[in-house]
C-alpha cells in the first residue's frame, strides 16, 4: 500500500513537472514568433550599412572615419548640430502604429542581439508585457522611466531579463568570453532621427542598487567615480578605451539569478549619425 502512495505522489510530480515546463516552453515560443514577427519591421543589413566595415573604421581611425559622408542637420539636446548620415533599417513608422512606446531599436552584433526598445511610465508595466502590450514573461527591453528618452542623460538605463534560453538579455553574460567581445565591441541604437554607436568598456555583476544605477550626477568628480568604478572592475579589457566626464553612458542591465546583483554591459557613446 505504502508503494502504491509513493508511486502516485511521484507520478503527480512528474505531472505537474511536465506542466510547468509546457508552460515555460509555450512561454518562450509565444516570445520567440512575437519578436520574429517584429524583425520584419527592420532591413537586411546588406542592404544598408555594412556595420562591421564602420566599427572596424572607428576603432582604426576614431571619429575622423565618418570624414566624407554627407552630412546632415538635426537637433541633438536643442541644438541644431551637423551629423554624417546613414540609412536606418528600422521602420519606426510602422512600429509606432504597433506600440507608440517605442523610444528605439537596439542592436548587439556580437550577441545576434536585435530587439526594439520602450519606455513606460514605471518600471513594472513592460517587465512581463510584450512589446504588443500583452501579458509575456520575457517581457520587453525597456528604458528606465526617469531617464530622457532620447538617450542624453549620463547615464541611460535600459532592462531586460536573463532569460535562459538566451532571448532579451539573457546572453549578455556571454561578454565574459573574449571571443564573444573581440567580435563586436559595439552596441548600436537606432532611432527615428539619429543612430547612437556605443563603445563597450565594462561589463560586471554590480549590486542591484547603487551608483551603477544612478541617472544623472551633482558634478563632475561623482560621475568621474561612476566612470572609474565600471572601468576599474571590468570584466573584458577596456585598455584601449579612453573616457571622460564629456562622454555619454548607456548600461544594459540583467537579473544574475542572484536577488541582490545584477549583470550590466555598458557602453559610451562615440559616434551619432543623422538617419537617412
Amino acid at each position: 500500500m505504502l508503494s502504491l502512495i509513493v508511486m502516485v505522489v511521484a507520478f503527480g510530480v512528474f505531472v505537474f513537472a511536465g506542466y510547468k515546463l509546457y508552460g515555460y516552453y509555450k512561454e518562450y515560443q509565444k516570445a520567440d514568433n512575437e519578436y520574429a514577427n517584429l524583425a520584419t519591421y527592420t532591413t537586411d543589413e546588406t542592404e544598408t550599412e555594412d556595420l562591421d566595415a564602420l566599427e572596424e573604421a572607428f576603432e582604426n581611425e576614431g571619429p575622423q572615419s565618418v570624414s566624407g559622408r554627407e552630412v546632415k542637420t538635426v537637433e541633438v539636446d536643442e541644438e541644431e548640430v551637423s551629423l554624417p548620415t546613414m540609412v536606418n533599417p528600422i521602420d519606426f513608422a510602422s512600429l509606432k502604429e504597433v506600440n507608440s512606446d517605442i523610444v528605439g531599436w537596439l542592436k548587439i552584433r556580437a550577441l545576434d542581439l536585435s530587439y526594439p526598445v520602450v519606455q513606460g511610465d514605471d518600471n513594472d508595466y513592460y517587465l512581463h508585457r510584450s512589446f504588443e502590450g500583452e501579458y509575456l514573461f520575457a517581457g520587453c527591453l525597456f528604458v528606465n522611466f526617469e531617464n530622457n528618452s532620447d538617450f542624453s542623460d549620463q547615464n541611460t538605463i535600459i532592462y531586460g531579463h536573463n532569460m535562459k534560453n538566451g532571448s532579451m538579455f539573457g546572453s549578455l553574460k556571454k561578454f565574459r568570453d573574449e571571443e564573444v567581445y573581440n567580435k563586436s565591441k559595439y552596441f548600436w541604437i537606432f532611432t527615428e532621427d539619429i543612430i547612437y554607436q556605443y563603445r563597450i568598456f565594462s561589463a560586471r555583476v554590480v549590486n542591484k542598487v547603487g551608483q551603477t544605477y544612478q541617472i544623472v550626477f551633482t558634478d563632475d568628480e561623482e560621475y568621474q567615480e561612476f566612470l572609474d568604478t565600471a572601468m576599474e572592475n571590468s570584466e573584458v579589457d577596456n585598455s584601449g578605451v579612453t573616457i571622460s566626464t564629456d562622454d555619454k553612458v548607456v548600461t544594459l542591465s540583467t537579473c544574475t539569478g542572484d536577488s541582490a546583483t545584477r549583470f550590466v554591459v555598458q557602453g559610451k557613446l562615440v559616434q551619432m549619425y543623422a538617419s537617412k
